[in-house]
């Protein structure tokens, strides 16, 4: 029953949860956007990241040599942002590593000529585990932070941000769950 795998059978099992990826932060970035309104810049900052994602976990059948690139000005955009937003406090620091891990990935992909960050020659060892360790840490921390919160103070507190607390810790998780992959996919 579980026979060795083909390469067909890998290639539609990566495409498979490529797509699922994709499909996973493209509707975190679609919440964030739709809480921008009420929550500003850190929302934005958490939409761009979302969409930015969806868009580099997109598997092409050819190499594109725009899509790194792209992403990369983007991303020292975002970072640029995130930097402005550490004037409002440190709880912003996430956002900025966020920001450059996407810009390394997007340089990654550029100089391995995937288009995605996948391949031989990823980047430093030392630091994708570096970067590997923090999502893991955040995404353990953040499922901890989900399971355990709640309750009415929680959602009262949640509500002046612009949403249910449990909703922005899900999208949150989310996007560090996907970033996760994308960075063991390198």
């Amino acid at each position: 029953m579980h026979g060795s795998a083909t390469p067909l059978s890998d290639s539609v099992s990566v495409s498979v949860s490529a797509w699922l990826l994709v499909l996973l932060c493209t509707a975190s970035g679609a919440y964030c956007l739709r809480r921008v309104r009420t929550s500003g810049g850190a929302a934005a900052a958490e939409a761009v990241m979302g969409f930015g994602m969806a868009l580099m976990a997109v598997p092409l059948a050819r190499a594109d040599g725009w899509r790194a690139p792209v992403l990369g000005v983007v991303f020292c955009g975002a970072a640029l942002h995130a930097l402005w937003l550490l004037r409002g406090g440190a709880h912003h620091t996430h956002h900025l590593v966020g920001s450059l891990t996407m810009v390394y990935m997007s340089l990654t992909a550029a100089a391995s000529g995937s288009g995605h960050g996948h391949g031989e020659g990823a980047g430093p060892p030392l630091l994708t585990g570096a970067l590997l360790l923090y999502y893991a840490g955040y995404v353990v921390l953040g499922g901890t932070r989900l399971l355990t919160a709640g309750g009415p103070a929680g959602q009262r507190a949640a509500a002046g941000r612009g949403g249910p607390a449990e909703l922005i810790r899900a999208c949150r998780l989310a996007m560090g769950m996907g970033m996760l992959a994308m960075l063991l996919l390198m």
